[in-house]
């Protein structure tokens, strides 16, 4: 943040880098300009040109800053739910202030002993959640500064993302000439940006479309409980119609996004267009249906997998229903195909800031707003989280597979394995999940 109450959200994702600059002022936040780059040099939530990635941040910035009339120098930058793994961790300390109030030094301190708990090999912290805090045996707590008391204890979740996806956002963003001032994951920031606060209370399932891949996340208690990832999104879709069609890349997006539909019913035969395909003299004509029936096998794939994958930890019937965003969900047709997958309660959420209403910039502007309305405490942890703080990661261990009463969640693509804690049942509320992952929906009690 360059300019008092500018803030910058950036997305680096498979296929293109957005930007969102927004400005938040006395709690009114207002997007001023934004900015997109294609080719960010990425797979599989992993960059792997790092010179690439650092010239599509700069051509997104740079676009951006010129049209906010801001410098950029600071960003707000998300990371994707690849391989992201949620575990337990619980702090203790003593308040060690001689009137025994307690201050955000102290929430500092707890948040550091808790995530000096963790043994790290090839992974790092990058959001942690407290459950509770407890003051002197007193449980409960949301928020425990300026109360009084002896001793302060932390129960929550902690999100670890592998350290090579980390660390390669942080060197192209640091390439590009620019400094993080946080970085979120994808899934925590979009969830309070497009969730209301009943769904991400009683539960939903957020799907996020974007270029490279498809993400689906659980949330549920206002966090994110599940996390699985599809390598398959908008750019496979426009590979099918490339290779189909026989013509180029670039025609067969620019023909996805004219004519396109997900759904074959909503699409006309009668309608037809031209393309160059390769190998032919004349333009080739090709129906809007066919177009849409490529499209189609490709969502339907998607859906399929990312239902399984749901199906398989008992989450794919909540109260909230399903909300997609992401580039892809602004193709035609799109939310009658997700409905033929997933049932009624589905619904497609764009941007609703003036000027933006392409769910394709979801993401920044998500990073932007989540940043801009944290808490105090919140802020305390992120620092800390950030290494702005007094956390120090400990030294590297030989990797050891935590106990399955510590590992809440493992967020893999293919992930089958997955580890459940004792759950506090809540009668008559989703019986049936409760028979197959039964700490989706419970506070971890047991550590007490």
């Amino acid at each position: 943040m360059t300019q008092d109450g500018v803030i910058v959200g950036l997305d680096i994702g498979t296929t293109m880098v957005k930007v969102v600059v927004a400005q938040n002022n006395g709690g009114r936040f207002n997007v001023i300009a934004t900015g997109s780059a294609a080719g960010a040099g990425l797979k599989r939530g992993v960059i792997v040109d790092i010179n690439k990635t650092a010239d599509a941040i700069k051509q997104a910035i740079s676009q951006a800053s010129a049209k906010a009339n801001v410098a950029i120098e600071e960003v707000v930058v998300g990371l994707p739910a690849n391989q992201v793994s949620i575990q337990r961790v619980s702090g203790l300390v003593s308040i060690e202030n001689q009137n025994k109030q307690i201050t955000g030094q102290d929430v500092v301190n707890v948040t550091t002993q808790a995530l000096n708990s963790l043994s790290l090999a090839e992974e790092t912290p990058v959001e942690f959640l407290p459950s509770q805090f407890i003051v002197d045996g007193f449980d409960g707590i949301k928020d425990p500064t300026d109360m009084i008391g002896v001793r302060l204890e932390v129960q929550g979740l902690v999100y670890l993302a592998p350290n090579k996806v980390v660390d390669g956002i942080k060197t192209a963003v640091k390439k590009a000439g620019l400094s993080i001032a946080a970085m979120d994951l994808a899934p925590m920031a979009l969830a309070p940006s497009f969730l209301s606060d009943a769904e991400q209370n009683f539960g939903a399932i957020l799907i996020d479309l974007a270029g490279g891949q498809s993400t689906a996340s659980v949330i549920h208690d206002h966090k994110v409980k599940y996390m699985t990832v599809d390598y398959e999104g908008g750019q496979s879709v426009t590979k099918d119609i490339s290779t189909v069609l026989s013509i180029s890349t670039d025609e067969a997006e620019a023909v996805k996004v004219k004519y396109g539909s997900a759904d074959p019913k909503q699409a006309s035969a009668e309608q037809i267009f031209y393309v160059d395909a390769v190998g032919l003299s004349e333009k080739k004509p090709v129906d809007e249906r066919y177009l849409s029936e490529i499209m189609e096998a490709r969502f339907d794939q998607i859906f399929d997998r990312l239902g399984q994958q749901l199906d398989s930890v008992g989450a794919d019937d909540l109260p909230g229903g399903y909300i997609i965003t992401g580039g892809s969900a602004a193709t035609p047709g799109l939310l009658a195909k997700a409905q033929e997958h997933f049932g009624e309660n589905v619904q497609v959420a764009r941007p609703n800031q003036i000027g933006l209403r392409h769910p394709s910039f979801a993401r920044a502007l998500a990073f932007a707003s989540f940043e801009a309305f944290q808490s105090d405490l919140q802020k305390l942890i992120k620092a800390v989280l950030m290494g702005k703080q007094s956390y120090q990661a400990p030294v590297a261990e030989p990797y050891h597979q935590p106990d399955k009463n510590d590992r809440v969640i493992q967020a893999q693509e293919d992930d089958d394995d997955f580890y459940t804690d004792e759950e506090e049942a809540k009668d008559g509320l989703f019986k049936r999940m409760k028979t197959s992952l039964t700490s989706l929906f419970a506070e971890t009690n047991d550590e007490d």
